[in-house]
């Protein structure tokens, strides 16, 4: 008879390659609504998760720590500033793929680590080990470079990377569940998403209506949000963070392939040689993460 505790841990690697394969593809996924106003997909996109995310909670006993956050007045308040950021930075991204930036948004996401690494030093007392610090240079570097080059695509890329880092900072210091927060937040947001939707119906601007393949999509934006974070909860549930850590770049990369192969978006020597800068400094910071990490299970 097997050991009990010689029984091996379940993988979480699949739950997390299926989480970071919908994030990366998902610009295709509004590339199809890019007839639609961004403000208007974000409000269709909050109003449609939540149905879906009740559900989830629901067959997950998650109700009532869903109902008992908002009688937490602390965590309420935390929450409500990590809804303003998660919708500002899915406002920004559905605009650059909607308006040919995948590059610049794929940057952004490929920078959030090093600027997570940054928050964690500056708000969490994190110690900043060599060669973080040398991944975070490098890095920066490439970013200055890019600075000179694409101007009016830098804000895209920093916005992006600061907003989605301020609201990573935030869900970590405020002790709820992934999807019960996540439901909170889509709530908040839901009566301004709702004056919004309305908004645009009467002005005849908006997309919802129109017919039925992007009522569909629209529709179907709620369980694009819902899906690949309740895959990602699961996989943060059954590996190490550290393992997590490598995963999360899949996204930005699927991202870049798309916007340089697929949508054929410029990609100028200042921008390459950007990308390459942060590459270097992601594979520094990988290699210093595995290590530690192997070395605390050692």
């Amino acid at each position: 008879m097997t050991d009990k505790s010689e029984t091996p841990p379940p993988n979480g690697l699949p739950f997390a390659l299926a989480a970071y394969l919908i994030w990366g593809f998902v610009p295709v996924y509004f590339k199809l609504l890019g007839h639609v106003p961004p403000a208007e997909i974000v409000a269709q996109r909050i109003l449609w998760s939540i149905p879906l995310l009740l559900v989830i909670m629901y067959f997950r006993t998650q109700l009532g720590e869903y109902a008992a956050i908002f009688r937490h007045r602390a965590h309420l308040r935390n929450l409500i500033a990590s809804a303003i950021l998660i919708a500002l930075n899915w406002l920004i991204f559905i605009w650059a793929v909607s308006t040919d930036h995948i590059l610049a948004a794929s940057l952004g996401y490929y920078l959030t680590p090093l600027v997570n690494v940054l928050l964690g030093r500056m708000f969490l007392g994190e110690r900043l080990l060599p060669m973080q610090l040398v991944a975070v240079a490098v890095a920066a570097l490439g970013v200055a470079i890019l600075i000179g080059d694409a101007l009016d695509t830098f804000w895209v890329s920093v916005s992006l990377a600061c907003s989605f880092g301020i609201y990573g900072l935030i869900r970590k210091i405020t002790p709820v569940g992934s999807v019960p927060g996540l439901a909170v937040e889509t709530t908040l947001l839901a009566p301004l998403s709702l004056v919004a939707v309305i908004w645009f119906a009467t002005n005849g601007t908006g997309g919802f209506g129109d017919d039925g393949a992007t009522t569909g999509l629209l529709i179907l934006s709620g369980a694009v949000t819902a899906i690949p974070l309740l895959l990602f909860a699961t996989a943060a549930r059954r590996m190490s963070y550290a393992s997590l850590g490598f995963v999360q770049f899949l996204s930005p990369t699927i991202g870049f392939l798309l916007g340089v192969f697929v949508y054929n978006e410029p990609l100028s020597s200042t921008k390459l040689a950007c990308f390459i800068l942060i590459w270097i400094g992601i594979a520094i910071f990988c290699i210093d993460a595995l290590r530690t990490y192997r070395a605390g299970k050692a």
